[in-house]
Parts: structure tokens; C-alpha cells; sequence
């Protein structure tokens, strides 16, 4: 008896990707959660240097001051009176923040002071003036 080989068509392999393709989603929506958004004062500031500067992870709310003496927060100039506002505005969005307080290099130290005092009001005290290491 002779033997036949009879040929049979290969065969196509599927890959299903939709698992991946939801754990991918998955991941970008665990990402946009847990990423804290930093809120940028709006203007470019000389900070002044210091050997004993250290970096601070959390300070969600910047508050800048120009050596024009012009105040800036969340991207708008403001009054110095509305400081107070702005900060307690900021602060119900994230109550754990602190203030960052990025004064130009040539900045009054009397502005400074003002600044201070009005995040004071606002019923925060942790309050940190940037620098940056030389």
C-alpha cells in the first residue's frame, strides 16, 4: 500500500489583544489620577541661591513675586489684597498643599513680608520661599 500526504493549508494564529489593550487604558487612567498637577505661577523668576536649599516635593500652591513687584498665581497677575483669595481659592482645591513662594532675586523684601502675611490670614502657615542650590 502506498501512503498519501495529503496537504492540508496552514493554518492562521489569531492573537487577541483586547486585554492588552484594556490593561493599557487601565494604566493611563491609574497615571491621570494619581498625578498631582502643578499649578505654574505664569511668569519666569530669578530666584535668589542658597547652599542649604532642599528640594520640597509638596507645595501645590506657587505664589511668585516679580522684581517689578508684581505678584503672580495660577497663571493671572494679582493685588496684593487678593492674594488672601487666591490662596484659599487653591487651597479648597488641594487642603494638604502648601505655599511656594518664588520671589525674584531683586524683589522688595517689604512686598515679601505683605505676601506672607496675607497666606497667613488665609489660615496656612506652612509657607516656603524658593531657592535654588548654587
Amino acid at each position: 500500500m502506498k501512503k498519501r500526504h495529503i496537504q492540508s493549508a496552514p493554518q492562521s494564529i489569531n492573537i487577541n489583544l483586547t486585554p492588552m489593550i484594556d490593561m493599557v487604558f487601565i494604566l493611563l487612567i491609574f497615571f491621570i489620577v494619581t498625578t498631582s498637577f502643578v499649578k505654574e505661577t505664569g511668569v519666569e523668576i530669578n530666584r535668589p541661591s542658597a547652599k542649604t536649599a532642599e528640594r520640597k516635593e509638596q507645595g501645590n500652591i506657587l505664589v511668585a513675586i516679580t522684581n517689578k513687584g508684581e505678584i503672580w498665581m495660577d497663571q493671572k497677575r494679582v493685588a496684593i489684597l487678593a492674594v488672601r483669595a487666591g490662596v484659599e481659592r487653591l487651597r479648597a482645591e488641594n487642603p494638604e498643599g502648601a505655599v511656594i513662594i518664588q520671589a525674584d532675586s531683586q524683589s522688595e523684601s517689604g512686598l515679601l513680608i505683605q505676601v506672607i502675611d496675607q497666606i497667613r490670614l488665609a489660615g496656612i502657615v506652612n509657607i516656603s520661599i524658593a531657592a535654588s542650590q548654587p
